[in-house]
């Protein structure tokens, strides 16, 4: 996105003040966030390979590495706020991003109904996960092609059609949140008001009891809200159009953009699946004498031959 023909640098005839952000990003907040999702990513590669959770692997290595690179656009955008490369690559990647930690949450309510009990459940458990990432891809092709086409737009006409896309594919991504956060408690609430005449399994007793699992649990909720968080922030900086006063505030975008997905992306890898609920691992089916196909993950047809 153009900000003016004559502004390709900072000049007298094109301040700072001038640019879509109207600020220099920091380039110490910008880089501290480039390398901390750097190292995620390579810690998520290394936690997949070897608790065998390749579908959490996928989406949390990808959240990282398009985080990654969307820093990297802000710290070109340090050097030169009136560049279209920097601006686009942010924007994009940025915008983005958060949809691949929403999958990896995403996967872990059929494991969590599978062990506790698939009966309550009002959809069939496997069902979950296709329902949820079907409509996170949804969210993240209307995100990607309206920051696409916002950032590289030649005419006011273009520049909406791709804010309009990106509000719908963000406002799309806090309605799935909101939906899996009320289906999630609803499960809960039929699970823990079933409970007395139908006891939990040595399986299930075992797991509520571990302090791994619910620091799993604590750590979902946590990236859940932060995520959730972040949405809401980007729709209502989206909504006042380029160059308003939120967007134009670094600070606002520091915290609610990126502390919200460092705290979301600490969770998702700290408390990681593999160790706390190994359920989600294909290594745990492998060890299982048998199982049922409706019970198969999508991580298990992803396990290298």
């Amino acid at each position: 996105m153009a900000d003016g023909p004559d502004c390709l640098d900072v000049s007298p005839q094109c301040p700072v003040e001038a640019s879509i952000y109207g600020y220099l990003p920091s380039l110490g907040a910008n880089g501290f966030f480039c390398g901390f999702f750097a190292l995620g990513f390579f810690l998520n590669l290394g936690l997949g390979y070897r608790y065998k959770t390749w579908t959490y692997m996928v989406a949390l290595s990808l959240g990282c590495l398009t985080e990654t690179i969307g820093y990297i656009g802000r710290i070109i955008m340090h050097g030169n706020p009136f560049a279209d490369s920097g601006f686009i690559t942010q924007i994009c990647c940025l915008i983005i991003a958060p949809a691949f930690n929403s999958a990896a949450i995403y996967l872990t309510l059929k494991h969590i109904t599978l062990c506790f009990g698939a009966e309550f459940s009002f959809v069939k458990p496997r069902l979950y996960t296709y329902i949820f990432i079907v409509a996170d891809l949804i969210s993240l092709v209307l995100q990607a092609i309206g920051g696409a086409l916002a950032s590289t737009a030649d005419t006011q006409a273009q520049q909406d059609t791709g804010d309009h896309l990106m509000m719908a594919g963000i406002s799309w991504q806090v309605a799935s949140l909101f939906f899996f956060a009320i289906t999630a408690c609803f499960y809960i609430f039929r699970r823990w008001r079933a409970v007395a005449q139908h006891p939990l399994s040595p399986e299930a007793a075992t797991t509520i009891r571990n302090i791994k699992f619910r620091l799993f649990a604590f750590g979902v909720i946590i990236a859940w809200l932060t995520i959730f968080i972040r949405c809401v922030y980007r729709i209502i900086e989206m909504a006042g159009g380029w160059r308003n006063s939120i967007m134009r505030n670094e600070t606002g975008f520091i915290v609610l953009e990126g502390v919200m997905l460092v705290l979301a992306t600490s969770m998702q890898t700290a408390f990681h699946p593999g160790y706390c609920f190994p359920r989600l691992s294909s290594r745990r089916l492998q060890r299982l004498p048998s199982k049922n196909s409706r019970d198969v993950s999508m991580e298990d047809v992803m396990v290298p031959r």
